[in-house]
């Protein structure tokens, strides 16, 4: 074992080693910093340029990107407002606001040191554990996992805001939405309305990008203004790193469930930064800030998700069963070079083995590095007024979001998710809740009918769930006293000045209807399936019927000082301002957008998005317009080229014929 180490040791150092891996680092600093691609499509890409290479070689290219990409990511999570990945998503809460306060220094700063804390952390836990984590990891059956995804689901409470039922039925309509297409147990398709499209389910990238990243741009655009107020970027890049130090034992905690939730297959990127965010809630005394800017939300989330990394790869070298996709991915790339995931790795193939954990450590530190020497110039772009911005940005969401499954379908549900988010957002539903619910609906269904299964309803006995289930029930103790203290501080303040509290409730009472009619709908579609096919969703919307007529009975009814009654409207002051415009004003242009897709092709209607939003929005000259289209036609077409995607050509040119890049 000792020479194994050292082998890999001096593997790491050797100078090709280390060109590799730097290579792989500068890709995946590239993908992170781009929104929605994320670490499935950072490997995709790099795969076929592995044929040939090295072993060696290959996986310091693989590592490289793999580790640096839950640290790039958060570059347009803190300063935009818009996930890099999944993984980054519930650092939007705090990360996004303290950019807002002119302190994204502070909070890149803080997340890049949380980041490489993580990745280290990650690392050393897979040296410890690669040899003792076989049993381990075949101790987690579908029971076990099925409990975990309950434990996912119990920090709804703690991100719930003042409403717990507003953040329950919030919850239930991202579970609604992610049982869209075929159920796990018998293959129907549900609530598909005969849409190809929607057989396969709706893509996490886009529901991500359009829950969180559309409504957030829309609210700048009308607010007309930079991101940051402040004309300094702050000078809190230290503080960051001090905050992890005054911090450091909820970023170790953070760090060990990223490992844990890492190693467990099925469960991955996608919620382990949820899971870490609502442990720093539940644990903190003073919780008033969370949501609004405070440093916690950030370091949580960051050393959760590099930390999921070094577990990730236990099961993956171990088994040859993926964590998570971008695991998938790895895998993919390590057959491709020739290694066979398995025993292996810790017999014959031991110092490969380390030869990946020091790789995974030395990348994490030098990709940590890399952002952090580029954050002083990305960050300048929170003062740049945001009409100059957006076409940019809703470009890269657009195209994120039609990279998922490469059909224009995926442009009309980022749409439609964004008119959700947006409302949402004005109406106090938590879009947190809604997206656990949503990321944890597919796994959530399938352990479930595996578990029965297997053993019946007496899986509920196994000593794996009944610890899992204490774990969960002091979750929502901690939640439920969370929501008391929250309702208690409301109470004791002053009476609210009511220009601030909605007096017209209509809005919402349509909107909550709306929400109810899904649910009836849900409800209907479940009774058209087989008992193993509805009953996931029959037992999800036939709760949700009774949390959101609670939520419709109180505004109609209750207190107008309840705290299920919000418009954000009325609370930011958009009501009584002619300046601001519209809510709708800016969907109409994505929907203009969208619509020109289908007709113009994707290309065109891009650059004549472009073109009107910067002359009419921005108010730039015509020569600034014309550079700055061009730019980012470039920009889209090189990287369209490089992941072999074919853009959408539009009817106007499949009836001309033209040639793409066009199209």
């Amino acid at each position: 074992m000792i020479e194994a180490f050292l082998t890999a040791l001096v593997t790491v150092f050797s100078g090709v080693h280390l060109l590799y891996l730097a290579g792989g680092v500068t890709l995946g600093l590239a993908i992170g910093i781009f929104p929605g691609l994320g670490g499935i499509a950072g490997l995709s890409l790099l795969l076929p340029f592995l044929y040939g290479m090295d072993p060696t070689s290959a996986l310091a290219m693989l590592i490289g990107l793999v580790a640096v990409i839950p640290t790039s990511d958060t570059f347009t999570s803190v300063l935009m407002g818009i996930p890099g990945s999944s993984g980054s998503q519930a650092t939007v809460l705090d990360g996004f606001p303290l950019a807002k306060k002119g302190e994204a220094a502070r909070a890149l700063g803080a997340a890049f040191a949380a980041s490489l804390f993580g990745g280290l952390f990650g690392a050393a836990v897979l040296t410890a554990f690669v040899l003792i984590a076989r049993p381990v990891i075949l101790a987690f059956g579908s029971a076990e996992l099925f409990m975990l995804t309950l434990l996912g689901l119990s920090m709804v409470g703690v991100l719930a805001g003042n409403s717990l039922v507003k953040g329950l039925s919030a919850c239930g309509l991202g579970l609604l939405l992610g049982s869209v297409g075929g159920a796990p147990a018998t293959g129907e398709f549900r609530m598909t309305f005969g849409n190809f499209y929607l057989m396969d389910g709706i893509p996490l990238v886009v529901v991500g990008l359009g829950i969180f990243a559309l409504p957030e741009i829309i609210d700048l655009l009308r607010q007309n203004r930079a991101i940051s107020e402040a004309s300094e970027l702050g000078s809190g890049w230290l503080d960051g790193v001090k905050d992890l130090v005054r911090h450091k034992w909820l970023a170790f905690r953070c760090a060990v469930i990223g490992c844990i939730v890492g190693a467990l297959p099925g469960l991955g990127g996608s919620v382990v930064d949820w899971i870490a965010y609502g442990h720093a809630v539940q644990t903190s005394k003073d919780k008033e800030n969370f949501g609004s800017g405070d440093i916690r939300g950030v370091l949580a989330p960051e050393s959760s998700n590099n930390a999921k990394e070094g577990g990730g790869l236990i099961p993956t070298l171990l088994f040859g069963i993926p964590g998570s996709g971008s695991m998938a991915v790895f895998l993919g790339g390590m057959v491709l070079i020739g290694l066979e995931p398995g025993p292996s790795m810790v017999g014959n193939n031991l110092d490969i083995t380390y030869t990946i954990v020091w790789s995974l450590a030395l990348a994490n530190v030098l990709g940590a590095g890399a952002c952090l020497l580029l954050s002083k110039w990305v960050a300048k772009l929170t003062t740049i007024p945001y009409a100059l911005m957006a076409p940019f940005m809703i470009t890269v969401i657009c195209f994120a979001a039609f990279q998922a499954t490469r059909d224009l379908d995926d442009l009309i549900s980022l749409v439609a998710i964004g008119v959700l988010g947006v409302l949402m957002k004005r109406f106090g539903w938590p879009r947190p809740a809604f997206l656990i619910g949503f990321v944890l609906a597919s796994g959530m269904e399938t352990y479930l009918y595996q578990a029965l299964q297997f053993d019946g309803i007496g899986f509920l006995t196994k000593p794996g769930v009944l610890i899992i289930g204490v774990l969960i029930a002091l979750s929502i103790f901690f939640a439920v006293r969370h929501i008391a203290n929250s309702q208690q501080e409301l109470g004791a303040k002053p009476e609210v000045d009511n220009t601030s509290v909605p007096q017209n409730r209509m809005p919402q009472i349509l909107f909550a209807g709306a929400i109810w009619l899904a649910f009836a709908y849900g409800f209907y579609d479940a009774m058209q399936r087989t008992l193993l096919g509805g009953v996931f969703t029959a037992g999800v919307c036939g709760l949700m019927l009774v949390l959101t007529s609670v939520v419709i009975f109180k505004l109609v009814k209750g207190n107008i000082n309840d705290t299920v009654n919000f418009d954000s409207e009325v609370a930011e002051g958009y009501a009584f301002d002619r300046s601001v415009a519209s809510m709708l004003h800016y969907v109409y242009w994505l929907v203009g957008l969208v619509v020109a897709c289908y007709l113009f092709g994707y290309v065109i209607s891009t650059a004549l998005f472009f073109m009107l939003f910067l002359l009419v929005k921005a108010r730039t000259s015509i020569v600034k317009t014309g550079v700055l289209t061009a730019s980012a036609l470039v920009f889209m077409l090189a990287l369209a080229h490089v992941m072999v995607l074919e853009l959408p050509r539009g009817l106007l040119q499949d009836a001309v014929n033209m040639p793409w890049p066009l199209g």
